[in-house]
């Protein structure tokens, strides 16, 4: 079975235009045209095309996406190639990961502060000891608001 580029879209969640986009870049190498000169995507497109969004989803550019699909277009020989780009593309997303939960726990603690019942105390006491830091080192005040 063949599916067109709308049927295609519609399937993952992607624009025409952004198939379109992804074959001009040279993403899509491995997709057939029909007798009519229109792309004919197959199932098998249709997991690698999975594997594409994927990539792209989690930050990887399009040139190394490209180089991904040339391996893959190389046949089993490229394997190797191919597992240590995505492994170098997974260690950059577990680095980001973990960039992502340290600044939620930034965010949780100042969400736990806020939510506080004294918290209107606790930021006031935040704020004295700025300023007081502040004054202590000669430095300009930068919290002009006083209550």
């Amino acid at each position: 079975m063949t599916y067109t580029i709308k049927e295609v879209a519609d399937k993952v969640g992607l624009s025409a235009y952004t198939l379109r986009f992804y074959d001009k870049q040279g993403l899509l190498p491995f997709v057939s045209r029909n007798e009519s000169g229109y792309r004919a995507f197959t199932d098998g497109d249709l997991h690698l095309l999975h594997t594409i969004i994927c990539l792209k989803n989690t930050g990887m550019a399009i040139s190394a996406i490209r180089q991904y699909i040339s391996y893959v277009m190389a046949g089993p020989q490229s394997i190797a190639q191919r597992r240590e780009l995505l492994t170098t593309h997974r260690n950059a997303i577990l680095a980001q990961q973990a960039q992502i939960m340290k600044n939620l726990k930034e965010l949780d603690y100042k969400l736990n502060l806020y939510s506080d019942p004294h918290a209107r105390e606790l930021v006031q006491e935040e704020t004295a000891q700025a300023k007081s830091e502040k004054q202590a080192l000669g430095l300009a005040d930068p919290f002009p608001v006083t209550e």
